[in-house]
């Protein structure tokens, strides 16, 4: 079948996996639908967000620019209160005023859960929200069987995030093919237990995202249909989320779309970065980006046009349930950390309540040096800090250089002076006093919808 002029697209997207499914090398996960679905597709084995957690990293997803230039420097939802900036256009909206129908449904976190703010980012549908994988995928397939082509389908699903309690939505544990501890974490009864109820949690999500694929492909339009599998970061694990080390910002991205080649399992090398998806897609479907994207479309290497994208990537974090930050270079082989306050590790407030984090107390309250660097061919896992390495000194003045140039080349307010949230001046004017000068403009933008 031939490709025509207006395809369709499903964008699946979940919370904290990182890469932790079969097909990435963790045999004991039952991810089965995604794994069928990787054999159908493109995999990418070196895709990475952009920030380590969830709000920074789907604005820069869905925007095309780094989530520091978009206003979205930490958390959507109360009490931290981001928000994107007014300039910055959600992919929905994009593919709305190009004739696509655009429904979403399950988890956004890209701005307020409410159905108005979903609606503002572009989506003329939204159900499911913060709904279990079972639900989700439900009211998915409902949008797939009723859609006109064309159409956009942007799901979200929760697992496997944790819940309030710490606990991976009472999703049954799933151990029938063994546990995979992640190196990272001290292996013991408590991380087995952890990564079984992340396994459970992970086989309901797979399981939801193939009875989408099952809509899909009971369409007639099925082969003329992109569907991408991604998630936000890393897992929700001591050492993972919310850190700029790979468990952190590693992320799995597939893809398929018969009509335009991308089948037959397809593995590729070459680094890419969630900001690149943006630009990728639009050029994928035919239409011309906006100026003043961040990404660069890798469409070349889907086209079998090139075999490398990026020499590096970047990442950032600036809030999450903290003021804490701090910036990344990745390439090939290095990677460069600035801590830029002094703080020890900051845990996020699900991480926290693992039973595996005790186990870590005296790695996560270590003080963090202003610069870290990694070899991370000798050293995968991020343990030895070389940056005092008289070996690596050029290696570490050039990624300085590069990081630099891209903090100045993004804007990044960091460059200027600490950054004010949102929550500092609602408290300053709570106090009756005035807020803080922000270093630029709309550093504590109002809500649009409030």
């Amino acid at each position: 079948m031939t490709a025509t002029a207006r395809p369709n697209l499903v964008l699946v997207d979940c919370h904290d996996l990182g890469r932790h499914l079969a097909c990435y090398g963790q045999a004991a996960v039952p991810s089965d639908a995604l794994d069928a679905f990787a054999r159908e597709g493109v995999l990418f084995e070196q895709a990475y967000c952009t920030a380590p957690q969830c709000s920074p990293s789907r604005a820069a997803l869905y925007t095309g620019r780094h989530a520091h230039h978009v206003g979205m420097l930490g958390l959507a939802h109360p009490p931290f209160d981001w928000h994107l900036h007014p300039d910055a256009r959600h992919l929905a909206t994009i593919l709305r005023e190009a004739g696509w129908a655009t429904a979403h449904v399950g988890v956004q976190h890209v701005i307020r859960d409410t159905p108005a703010h979903v609606r503002s980012l572009g989506f003329e549908h939204h159900a499911a929200s913060h709904a279990d994988a079972a639900t989700t995928a439900a009211a998915a397939v409902e949008v797939v069987r009723g859609a006109t082509a064309p159409y956009f389908l942007n799901a979200g699903f929760l697992e496997p995030h944790r819940d309030r309690r710490g606990r991976f939505l009472d999703q049954p544990p799933r151990s029938e093919r063994g546990v995979d501890v992640p190196p990272y974490l001290p292996d013991g009864p408590e991380a087995r237990e952890e990564m079984a109820q992340v396994q459970g949690a992970i086989a309901a999500m797979a399981e939801g995202f193939g009875r989408i694929v099952e809509a899909v492909d009971a369409r007639d339009d099925a082969a003329d249909t992109w569907v991408i599998f991604t998630t936000d970061h890393g897992l929700a694990m001591p050492r993972a989320k919310a850190t700029m080390y790979d468990a952190g910002i590693g992320v799995a991205l597939i893809m398929r779309w018969p009509a335009r080649g991308l089948a037959g399992g397809r593995r590729s090398r070459a680094l890419v970065s969630h900001v690149d998806l943006v630009p990728t897609v639009l050029e994928g479907l035919g239409l011309t980006a906006p100026e003043g994207l961040h990404g660069r479309s890798y469409w070349p290497l889907l086209a079998g046009e090139a075999d490398a994208h990026r020499r590096a990537v970047f990442a950032e974090k600036t809030f999450h349930t903290a003021y804490e930050p701090m910036r990344a270079v990745r390439t090939e082989r290095y990677k460069l950390i600035a801590n830029l306050e002094v703080d020890i590790m900051n845990v996020p407030g699900d991480v926290l309540r693992s039973p595996i984090t005790p186990r870590m107390i005296d790695e996560i309250v270590r003080e963090r040096p202003p610069l870290e660097l990694y070899d991370l061919l000798e050293d995968p896992h991020e343990r030895v800090n070389r940056i005092a390495d008289p070996a690596l000194a050029a290696v570490a003045d050039e990624l300085r250089r590069e990081l630099v140039a891209w903090m100045r080349a993004t804007d990044d307010p960091i460059l200027r002076g600490p950054v004010p949230s949102p929550y500092r001046h609602a408290a300053m004017a709570a106090l009756g006093l005035p807020a803080a000068p922000a270093p630029y403009p709309d550093a504590a933008p109002a809500d649009p919808l409030a």
